[in-house]
């Protein structure tokens, strides 16, 4: 959300740092959300499913997320066109900002990790 945030009020004048940070935390973002679910992932795979596992998560973010997240990219872009060559790109950044948000509310509610005991 952070990274969305800066994006939608960095500028190159006086939040040029916002700018800056919003794409170092690129980075950040990349190996949290498609590195840490791979290992996740691959730590609660079974031996005999782990590869489908993994293939289907890789099909889950590059696949369908990634193409819905171009058309709803695109439709985001085209509802907050100000003209032929202009956009508004405070209220286009506010929109994955919003999203990022909502899926850590729903993370935050829904996510509950077993915990193992294990004999001492």
């Amino acid at each position: 959300m952070a990274r969305f945030t800066f994006f939608a009020y960095g500028n190159i004048d006086a939040n040029y740092w916002m700018l800056i940070a919003g794409i170092l935390l690129h980075g950040v973002c990349f190996d949290f959300f498609f590195v840490t679910g791979q290992i996740y992932t691959n730590s609660k795979a079974g031996e005999k499913i782990k590869s489908s596992a993994q293939g289907m998560i890789t099909m889950a973010t590059y696949g369908i997320g990634m193409t819905v997240g171009s058309v709803l990219a695109g439709f985001i872009a085209k509802k907050y066109t100000i003209s032929e060559t202009a956009h508004n790109w405070q209220a286009i950044w506010m929109v994955p900002a919003g999203i990022a948000l909502l899926v850590f509310i729903f993370f935050l509610i829904l996510f509950r990790e077993k915990k193992e005991i294990t004999a001492i």
